[in-house]
């Protein structure tokens, strides 16, 4: 019985550190208002980054902001492309699918990631 219960630990181990692994990067990301944004943006080492669809995107978007479509096939392909000393400032339409963004990338390794709460439309509507 002992052998059994051995051999059945030995075996889920694996599965466990790799579940470790992948929640070790889950969250790690700030919410921040459309003020703040506003203010992080003047950082230098700061890249906006809108994760919309491209019909979303058409409708406008944050003036300089890079476009890489979260739902498109290779959104794990082109953040793996970026550089991950820089600070990103991520944003959708309403905060969601960008909250899913930084979660991702922190899993990826980038630190330093910032979520537009309430999306575009609190970008629309921040007070200057």
């Amino acid at each position: 019985m002992k052998i059994v219960i051995l051999l059945i630990v030995l075996v889920a181990i694996p599965f466990l550190i790799k579940a470790l692994r992948s929640l070790a990067g889950a969250g790690k990301y700030t919410n921040i208002n459309g003020q703040a944004f506003a203010e992080h943006m003047q950082d230098k080492n700061a890249v906006v980054l809108d994760v919309r669809s491209p019909q979303e995107v058409a409708q406008g978007k944050i003036k300089g902001a890079q476009v890489i479509n979260i739902m498109g096939a290779d959104f794990s392909q082109k953040i793996k492309t970026l550089d991950k000393t820089k600070t990103y400032l991520v944003y959708c339409r309403s905060g969601n699918r960008s909250a899913r963004a930084c979660s991702l990338m922190a899993k990826e390794g980038f630190t330093n990631l910032y979520n537009l709460t309430g999306g575009y439309g609190a970008w629309l509507n921040r007070k200057n």
